[in-house]
């Protein structure tokens, strides 16, 4: 996770008078040197100055230490330990951003699948999320419906009809391989009372929202999405 720090061990004890220590770094290919240090050199281990507020090298057993990390230290390390002969140990990072809060909002005061009044529309949304995120729908422990996102810095929404009257407890997650955020909805949360002030003697309308479309997009759209999975 972002802000977290992480060490990437060689799993020495001590480094020996003869031991060459290399760590390098690459996106798709280890090729970039990042750290260094030889106690026959007896010299202060080299950082490479781009990552030097990040890394760390253990002056004792040459493991990596990285600080404060961030996505774009996502990629591939290796380790070379030089003596007698060359040991290689390959990493794989991968960082995954601070995860957004959902939001959860109502986009219509009728359901797209029906002219009834006694359901809404509602849509659970986080903004600037990153790879390999997804949204869901509970109710209860049972699952309703997710969407999940592979692309990063995009918007993800996921809708959800209701009836007023359900007394079911529903709730938005949103995840990564190793972290999620939760929002329970409550049906209470859905009532929207609007004033209107009007002179004695005129006339005034009450009038219905005619947003249920906005449901009914993103409904089109989660089945587009399932079908292109398929």
């Amino acid at each position: 996770m972002e802000g977290h720090s992480v060490t990437l061990h060689t799993h020495l004890t001590h480094i020996q008078t003869d031991d060459l220590i290399l760590w390098m770094f690459g996106v798709q290919s280890p090729d970039e040197i990042i750290a260094e240090i030889s106690r026959e050199a007896n010299i202060t281990p080299f950082i490479n100055e781009r990552l030097k507020n990040h890394v760390e090298i253990d002056a004792q057993t040459g493991s990596l230490i990285i600080t404060n990390i961030t996505t774009q230290h996502t990629g591939l390390y290796q380790l070379e330990i030089i003596r007698n002969t060359v040991e290689n140990k390959h990493f794989n990072v991968t960082v995954y951003a601070r995860l957004p809060v959902p939001v959860i909002s109502r986009v219509s005061s009728q359901c797209s699948s029906s002219s009834s009044s006694s359901c809404c529309c509602v849509l659970c949304s986080v903004v600037n999320v990153s790879h390999d995120v997804s949204v869901s729908w509970y109710k209860g422990k049972s699952l309703l419906s997710s969407i999940s996102v592979s692309d990063l810095n995009i918007r993800l929404s996921l809708p959800l009809e209701v009836e007023y009257q359900d007394t079911n407890t529903y709730r938005c997650v949103v995840n990564n391989p190793i972290t999620n955020h939760t929002q329970h909805l409550h049906i209470t949360q859905l009532y929207e009372v609007k004033s209107v002030s009007v002179m004695e003697g005129h006339s005034v309308t009450l009038h219905t929202d005619t947003e249920s479309e906005v449901c009914a997009t993103f409904q089109e759209h989660i089945k587009d999405q399932n079908a292109l999975k398929h």
